[in-house]
């Protein structure tokens, strides 16, 4: 075989809709699936979900009776092909807690939290998603160099399926969309 590797024959078949709502909550975890296709997620840094946990919280509590706040579950963006995406944070109707999958009418905001091997996926490609998929607003928190996080935030143009640039955040975020919350991200 030498240096070759072979890849398991699973990376290598769509997966269904049906497949995929058959298999347990652990067989789901740290993976996402893309155009029908598994991509296996590495494992988050404590930092990493610290940032989630603390946004979570705060969104959870500043939201309202009306919207719940939540992390490490799936948004089903599409069935054909499938479409999962397990966004960082993600804020969805309150009365969509027992409807399974989450749908992008469900939801109303996603967060996610950048790091090493997310980027391009974090920064472009679930953007691109997430607009189309009509979610009204997206935050993407990038872990810089200075150890104070940098909080951007969009707005979906409705009719174009695109989000446009809201307000940047550094270390406390004071957003005033998708409705009032203040996180101080300085004391992660």
């Amino acid at each position: 075989m030498g240096a070759e590797m072979i890849a398991p024959g699973w990376m290598h078949d769509q997966v269904t809709a049906d497949q995929y709502d058959s298999w347990s909550e652990e067989q789901c975890s740290g993976i996402e699936i893309v155009d029908g296709m598994i991509v296996v997620s590495p494992s988050a840094s404590k930092r990493h979900n610290r940032l989630a946990r603390i946004l979570a919280n705060a969104l959870d509590a500043a939201a309202g009776p009306e919207w719940n706040a939540d992390t490490d579950f799936d948004v089903r963006l599409q069935d054909v092909p499938l479409s999962n995406r397990r966004s960082d944070v993600t804020v969805y109707r309150a009365d969509a807690i027992d409807i399974t999958p989450t749908r992008p009418e469900h939801v109303l905001l996603v967060v996610e939290v950048v790091s090493p091997g997310s980027e391009t996926t974090d920064r472009v490609v679930k953007t691109d998603q997430y607009a189309r998929a009509g979610i009204p607003f997206y935050w993407r928190v990038e872990q810089a160099a200075t150890g104070v996080p940098l909080v951007y935030t969009y707005v979906l143009d409705p009719a174009a399926r695109v989000y446009r640039d809201g307000d940047v955040f550094t270390g406390v975020v004071k957003a005033v969309a998708p409705f009032a919350v203040e996180v101080d991200l300085d004391a992660l």
